[in-house]
Formats: structure tokens, sequence, C-alpha cells
């Protein structure tokens, strides 16, 4: 606890020009470093916090817009900034041309999921679809065939954005140039470098097919998982604010001790000093 009369005006302002005395200035440009360190810390948990709200404001908008219908007009929209809108499309999947993505878990078994473009209905283009999880025993053994969807289908699910660039650890894929053999597995749902492998064109963005009650065997299919919460950084904000803030204060006091203790010492040798003369 901080006694009120540790605060009279003379004694802090003392100690404010002991912070840039010879003695202290050195350290006290390392207090201000940390400080500095630790209000910016409290700034960028502010600035991912604009950052959240506003993917959550965009989610929630798409999560609330009529079903779009992917022919026609429809293909001229921007999909790449309807991310996480439901869409329906009609097509055949060219299972010659199937990728998988690496890396993916099911209930804790290891697995890939299946990419296939899928060729829209009426027109000479196509659109990626992740059809869902298999084993990695059969990715390794390259059982795809028994997961083939032959024919006209329905896909019904949500639009994702391509994946350009890794998340942090994730790896990066190397696109094929031309004449390279395909490259069948990929890190990433990176529909630009899969594109260049396919002989028709692909559209930018790629569906995540969803769950439905009259598919119930393989590739599990799943709903991409959205956290629409603000997190925990407004608190940590706070607390990088408040450490900032506490090992200033703190500081001012520690040196306000250790003059208080300085001068009692050297009051006491003068003193000392008097009587033995």
């Amino acid at each position: 606890m901080i006694k009120t009369e540790s605060l009279f005006p003379g004694q802090w302002s003392l100690v404010l020009r002991s912070v840039i005395s010879r003695r202290w200035w050195k350290t006290t440009i390392l207090v201000l470093l940390a400080m500095a360190v630790m209000a910016r810390l409290g700034v960028w948990q502010l600035d991912r916090l604009e950052l959240r709200r506003a993917f959550n404001t965009r989610v929630q908008t798409q999560l609330t817009q009529p079903i779009l219908i992917l022919d026609g007009a429809a293909l001229a929209d921007d999909l790449e900034n309807m991310e996480y809108r439901q869409v329906v499309v009609q097509g055949v999947y060219d299972h010659d041309a199937e990728v998988v993505l690496r890396n993916q878990v099911w209930n804790n078994q290891a697995g890939v999921q299946l990419l296939t473009p899928l060729q829209i209905m009426g027109i000479d283009r196509a659109v990626l679809v992740n059809r869902g999880w298999i084993p990695y025993e059969d990715f390794t053994s390259r059982e795809w065939s028994k997961y083939a969807e032959p024919g006209l289908v329905e896909v019904s699910g949500m639009i994702r954005a391509s994946e350009n660039k890794p998340d942090f650890g994730r790896r990066t894929d190397p696109i094929p140039m031309p004449g390279e053999a395909p490259l069948k597995a990929w890190h990433l749902a990176n529909v630009y470098g899969i594109s260049k492998q396919i002989p028709y064109e692909l559209l930018p963005i790629y569906i995540q097919q969803s769950p439905s009650s009259d598919w119930v065997g393989m590739p599990y299919r799943s709903e991409p998982d959205l956290e629409l919460t603000e997190g925990s950084h407004f608190g940590y904000a706070i607390q990088w604010f408040s450490f900032a803030g506490v090992l200033g204060i703190g500081y001012l006091f520690y040196i306000r001790r250790e003059e208080t203790e300085t001068s009692k010492s050297e009051q006491a040798k003068e003193k000392q000093h008097v009587l033995q003369s």
C-alpha cells in the first residue's frame, strides 16, 4: 500500500531528476524501451481485435446471404469476396485430375482430403471441390477410385478462398511447370497452383462440400470450423498496457527508495565524520 505522505511533490521532483542522472540514465533507457515494447504489444492486440471483428462481420454477412446457384451470371460475381457463402452447383467430376490435401485429421486418424475438379454443367469451366476426408492408407495405396462419384452430381457446400500463402509452420507447394508431372498431394488448397496442371479453367475459389443426411460413407465431409468470437485480444491488450504502467510506476518507486537510502547513508557517514573530528 502506497502511503499518502510519500507522494509530496518535492520528493517526486527529486525522483524525476534522478531518472536522467548519471547513476540511472542507462537503466531508465532500458525501462522506457521495455515499456514501449509492452505498449506496442497492447496496440498489436487491439489491431488483431479489429481484424477479428472485421472477419466476424464479413463471415456473418455471407452466412446470412441466400444460397448462390453457381451458374450463368453468378459465375461473373466476385466469388473471392464471398467466402463462407452457401453455394449449389451441378456438374461432372474429373477424377483423373483429382488431387489430395495432405495432413488432415478425422477423429484422431491421419488422412487426406480429396480435391476434385467439377466440370460445371453447360459451360467449359470447372470448380475445385473438397469432397472430404479419406484414410491415409488409401492415399498411399492410391485407392481413390472407390470414392469416385460418376455422372451428373449436385454439390452443396460453402465457398472457400484459395490458400495461396502458408500459415506459420505450414509448407508451400512447388507449382508444376509445363511438361512436368502433376503434383498429386498438396499442403495447401492452392487453386491457382492446381489449375496449372489442369487443361481447363478453374474458378478462383473452391467449394467445401457440406455433410448431408443421405451421405453416410467416405469421403467424410465437414463444415469449416468457425469461431465467431472476439477472442481474448482485448484482455491481452489491457494486460500489456497494465504491465507497462506497473513497470513505469514501480521503477519510480524503486529509484525513490534507493535514493532515499543513499541519502541516509551519506548523512550517517557525514555525521560520523563530524563526530570523529
